[in-house]
């Protein structure tokens, strides 16, 4: 068996009020609330997941809403700073009028790399983009979010750096990445075992201050593997390489390595297996609070802290 990274799979960020982070996503972006869970090292947490109908690698964020006593972090070097989703062509006009009915914070539609996108953030200042490709992948639709304007997964991730040279060297010599083009500042690596979330840029910023990772900002970036087998695979060069890497977790939903790379972005390896209907058939996603065996016992304590949602 051929041993690939296969693009992105989750994108993992931090937010404040659950309440509100779970009705932007699902009621403004309109995407699926695929699960809810807690937090394994904090199960008074929530761990919240959407993405398209199955949540498909390359579809997934997750938050952790740790409240509105979290310090709001801020962009900078050494991690994650926009997420991009791909949209339709000629659907940017929507979203600029969806964004303003909602008072979502937004830029003017520009111009990079050949692709057309807007910025704006989240409610709680989480940067993200949207770009019109010719994205194939089946969105998730709402009554206002039709199949016209829907996202469809993540198109690329943006990574901030005072000197690329480390993290690049991860993405091509570990990963397989190739870099395919350069504007200014802006690097762009593509792999191409998958033609969508399969992009990665990074942007050197030499003298830029240190981001700082609280509410509002990227907690990791994980990239896709197909089993067990090709994500020990990839541990092994990831050690050999002198980086140091956690042993294998079980996430429930998917099987995971976590390491540091030279920049300072924490970056996950995750696999395809089992997926998100190990414990809810697709019709019941998102509707049941599912709990790691480890805090089972502790349901109706649980239960009776977390806040309900609509």
């Amino acid at each position: 068996m051929e041993h690939k990274i296969q693009g992105l799979h989750h994108i993992t960020a931090i937010a404040g009020d659950a309440k509100r982070n779970y009705n932007f996503y699902t009621e403004v972006l309109g995407l699926r609330f695929i699960k809810k869970t807690v937090n394994f090292d904090d199960p008074k947490t929530y761990h919240f997941y959407f993405g398209d109908e199955i949540g498909s690698a390359g579809t997934i964020l997750t938050f952790f809403p740790w409240g509105n006593s979290i310090p709001q972090g801020r962009r900078g070097s050494g991690m994650a700073t926009e997420i991009g989703y791909s949209v339709p062509k000629g659907s940017l006009e929507f979203w600029v009028e969806r964004f303003e009915k909602y008072n979502v914070i937004y830029n003017k539609p520009a111009q990079k790399f050949g692709e057309h996108y807007l910025t704006f953030l989240d409610p709680d200042g989480l940067k993200f983009e949207l770009v019109e490709t010719d994205d194939t992948r089946k969105p998730w639709v709402t009554n206002e979010v039709t199949v016209e304007n829907a996202t469809r997964g993540f198109h690329n991730i943006t990574i901030t750096l005072n000197d690329i040279k480390g993290t690049a060297n991860v993405l091509t010599s570990i990963f397989g990445y190739e870099l395919v083009s350069q504007e200014a500042n802006r690097y762009r690596y593509v792999v191409d075992t998958v033609d969508h979330a399969s992009i990665v840029d990074l942007v050197e910023l030499p003298s830029e201050k240190r981001g700082h990772v609280a509410n509002g900002t990227v907690h990791h970036v994980a990239f896709r593997v197909k089993d067990d087998e090709t994500l020990m695979y990839f541990r092994e060069k990831v050690e050999a390489a002198g980086l140091n890497i956690t042993p294998q977790i079980d996430r429930n939903y998917f099987h995971s390595l976590y390491f540091r790379e030279p920049g300072g972005v924490l970056f996950e390896i995750a696999t395809d297996n089992p997926g998100f209907m190990v414990d809810e058939s697709v019709e019941e996603l998102g509707m049941n609070l599912k709990l790691p065996a480890q805090y089972e016992s502790r349901r109706s304590e649980l239960e009776n802290h977390l806040v309900k949602l609509n």
